[in-house]
């Protein structure tokens, strides 16, 4: 085997993971979340989550990168020959959520083009629904392309093809350490104008304000784990890979407190300007705030294009640094989550990293022109609750067996402390990584089931049946070919 590349320096590897996690659940998911969840008290649940959840997994998975310091399916196969499927698996469905990821940052690239003369008119909802998607109320919208989607799809994809292709360091290391600190000055630079506008305070003040009460619903503190579980993609086995390019003498706990704390400082200052902006919206248009916020695609493509109208000259400005702060947080969340299976792909089947990306950037066009039909939300929003509410948490339960039961857990903690002087106790972290992290993602996956019962229709069967087959058969043919 060759030897292992290794990152150009710390801040590549470091621009990498924080660009990783930085991704458009950041930007549009956390503030709606934030608000639902109880403004300021949110940050309780929030926290606790991070504490119990993020940092305890992450430290797994940087410790298993950096000890073995191969690709992702040979890390598995030298832990335990038989979890070598899971490493396909867990690629097979990182692939599919980037099938429909993709999509999405095509929209924003669509938007960005259009925040410079406000191209989506006077009507932003109608815009996005029916002139942009042409969306329809029925799965047969499936036979029905949208042709003008596939340019800012076939632009999404061959930028993505070019970092790729490139080596670790020219291409994912060189973007992130360029654009990673851009994205940050932007949001920085957004939040300060932003709390400055008039009415701006209705928005912030909405932020700081606890409702103490909701500390007693359940769904909450369900929310909060989830939405760590999200946004630092665990269990996507990109962190691991991350960590097998480091050099010797890395202190690898100091380095994960600086990903996962730039990580929640991002989310929690680009929700304060969320929350201004739609503050300012508020008092300018005297509709009440809880009329204006809303969640996902919804705040990115309606509700924000409706204030940058309100603002004016400023709105073409302030819109085309916010869409392109969207652009870069989700292009560094895509090529984080397609390296470990492009890492793979090159050691396993002993082909050149042009040809894996190819490959694999291909198939993924190809399954991505679902999303440029009539019917692209509904397939879109059936494809992420299935795949992040249960196929992701069932992964990573499994993982946490295999780290936590079947491999020799005291090598990770040996590890870990190596090159550190804050030293991480053993017995905690492998008391939440066997008990307390599968148990609190099993009570997310019955609720996560729950839900799925409540609204389940024939296309949603057709379509879990569909994804759990691809995922099971493309698997099982990559574990069978490979060595």
């Amino acid at each position: 085997m060759n030897e292992r590349v290794e990152w150009k320096s710390t801040f590549y590897f470091l621009m990498a993971c924080i660009g990783a996690a930085v991704g458009l659940g950041n930007i549009w998911r956390f503030p709606y979340l934030f608000y639902s969840g109880g403004q300021g008290s949110f940050m309780i649940p929030y926290i606790i989550a991070i504490l119990v959840i993020g940092f305890p997994f992450m430290f797994v998975e940087f410790a298993v990168g950096y000890k073995f310091k191969k690709p992702v399916v040979d890390i598995f196969r030298s832990m335990d020959k038989r979890f070598k499927i899971l490493a396909w698996i867990i690629f097979i469905v990182v692939f599919l959520i980037m099938t429909y990821y993709v999509v999405i940052i095509s929209w924003d690239l669509d938007y960005l083009f259009l925040s410079f003369f406000n191209g989506w008119g006077a009507n932003p909802d109608l815009f996005f629904t029916n002139t942009l998607l042409h969306t329809s109320s029925s799965i047969y919208g499936i036979f029905e392309f949208v042709p003008y989607l596939l340019i800012g799809l076939l632009v999404t994809w061959v930028i993505l093809w070019l970092i790729l292709s490139r080596d670790l360091n020219s291409g994912i290391g060189r973007f992130s350490a360029i654009f990673v600190p851009i994205l940050f000055f932007l949001c920085i630079g957004l939040t300060v104008y932003e709390v400055f506008l008039p009415g701006a305070s209705i928005g912030y003040m909405m932020f700081f304000k606890p409702d103490w009460r909701v500390l007693g619903d359940l769904n909450i503190w369900l929310t909060a784990f989830g939405q760590v579980c999200f946004t630092l993609s665990l269990g996507y086995t990109l962190t691991i890979n991350y960590a097998s390019h480091l050099p010797e003498g890395t202190n690898l706990p100091i380095n994960t407190f600086k990903i996962i704390l730039a990580n929640c400082g991002f989310e929690i200052i680009n929700a304060i300007g969320i929350f201004s902006i739609i503050g300012f919206m508020s008092y300018s248009s005297g509709i009440p705030f809880n009329n204006i916020i809303t969640e996902g695609t919804g705040l990115a493509f309606v509700a924000l294009p409706s204030i940058f109208n309100v603002l004016g000259t400023v709105g073409r400005i302030i819109g085309p640094l916010f869409f392109f702060a969207i652009l870069i947080s989700g292009i560094s969340s895509a090529i984080a989550c397609f390296e470990p299976f492009v890492d793979s792909m090159e050691s396993e089947f002993n082909i050149s990293r042009k040809k894996a990306v190819t490959i694999l950037i291909g198939i993924c066009f190809l399954i991505s022109l679902l999303f440029t039909t009539r019917a692209s939300t509904i397939i879109l929003s059936y494809f992420d609750f299935f795949i992040n509410n249960i196929l992701v948490l069932i992964l990573i339960i499994v993982q946490c067996v295999l780290f936590g039961f079947i491999y020799k857990r005291n090598d990770l903690i040996e590890v870990l402390n190596r090159n550190s002087r804050f030293k991480i106790m053993g017995s905690w972290l492998t008391f939440i990584i066997k008990y307390i992290i599968p148990v609190v993602l099993a009570i997310l996956i019955v609720y996560g089931i729950y839900q799925l019962v409540i609204d389940i229709n024939l296309v949603a069967i057709v379509i879990y049946i569909s994804l759990t087959l691809f995922t099971i058969i493309f698997a099982l043919i990559l574990n069978h070919y490979c060595d």
